[in-house]
């Protein structure tokens, strides 16, 4: 059965944080000490009253807070609002969870005043960029909206072209499932989006960023994030089209340190377990890869394809930040918004 709109967007940002709480604890683990751990299926319960997620999470609700705060989703609105929930993040006593060192580096210069095109990490595609972009795929804005807000939330720490891709790339699979897209047809719309945006430098979103590298151009900057991420999709249609083992998704399509591996890897997770949304967190959870950002990411596609029906009742009170979670899953009241 699909669920309404409004419970999909509500289904893929909970989906994100349980699949975090899943994979938390088996992040940096192999998978052999994980099935020993939890059995061949994974983890498939949340534990603790709450259920503790990590920085993926408390990192995507700082990007939800900031486009609700936001008067206007436009670059000079967002990205004040971006940096002041970031450095809160980071100065936090609850930053406590491995949070991610390009994160903290990026933010150390955010807080000096730099320009945030200089306080990027300028070499860093790491999964940082795109594990916290899902709240960007829940707005109701038109896809070029989404695009620039996919990577300028990832440009503030991770200013590598294919962090800026994969970001854009994730966010736009959240808003074509919660359009009603079928999760079987996303890998091949998002090689699409790929190809078409292939050499759109969003110059209006990122200024002079591409200035950073050795690049020649804003085209030839931004064409090689989405090489990378073609790449990665290729590698992802290659392993669908084999018999699934039930073995480790990273093996596959990459350990998901990296914003196009967690996102082919959390794709994988979900496409093979389209009636098991709860299996699709295990899947992603099982691995010798970045276990909670890949199941995070997997939760957000599928909660975005099947709404919170998806997910076991209990659960929506038992996460961390539940109530967070479930006003940031909700339109603005703000009508002109």
């Amino acid at each position: 059965m699909i669920d309404s709109p409004l419970r999909r967007a509500a289904g893929s940002l909970f989906g994100l944080a349980y699949g975090d709480a899943l994979g938390k604890d088996t992040e940096f683990l192999a998978v052999a000490e994980i099935v020993h751990r939890y059995g061949p299926a994974g983890p498939r319960e949340l534990v603790g009253e709450p259920a503790l997620v990590t920085d993926d999470t408390q990192m995507a609700l700082a990007v939800g807070w900031a486009l609700r705060e936001a008067p206007a989703l436009t670059p000079q609105a967002v990205e004040p609002l971006l940096r002041r929930r970031f450095l809160d993040w980071a100065a936090s006593p609850e930053n406590n969870r491995a949070p991610g060192m390009t994160c903290l580096r990026a933010c150390g210069e955010l807080g000096r005043g730099l320009r945030w095109q200089e306080a990027t990490v300028a070499g860093s595609k790491g999964c940082g960029a795109n594990m916290r972009v899902t709240p960007v795929g829940l707005l109701d804005v038109d896809v070029d909206t989404l695009a620039g807000l996919a990577q300028l939330q990832a440009g503030l720490t991770h200013g590598h072209p294919t962090g800026l891709a994969a970001s854009e790339l994730t966010a736009y699979a959240v808003r074509v499932l919660l359009d009603g897209v079928a999760l079987p047809e996303l890998p091949g719309l998002l090689a699409d989006r790929a190809r078409e945006q292939r050499t759109v430098y969003r110059a209006d979103w990122l200024g002079d960023l591409w200035q950073r590298t050795g690049a020649t151009s804003p085209a030839e900057f931004i064409a090689a994030g989405w090489d990378e991420c073609l790449v990665a999709l290729d590698r992802l249609a290659e392993a669908l089209a084999r018999p699934d083992d039930g073995g480790d998704a990273c093996r596959l399509t990459g350990e998901g340190w990296v914003a196009e591996e967690a996102l082919a890897t959390a794709l994988y997770c979900a496409l093979r377990h389209p009636d098991d949304p709860v299996g699709a967190l295990a899947r992603g959870a099982t691995t010798a890869g970045d276990s909670d950002s890949i199941a995070a990411l997997a939760g957000a596609f599928v909660g975005a394809a099947a709404g919170m029906p998806a997910w076991p009742t209990p659960w929506a009170t038992q996460i961390e930040y539940a109530d967070q979670l479930a006003t940031l899953s909700t339109p603005s009241r703000d009508p002109s918004r």
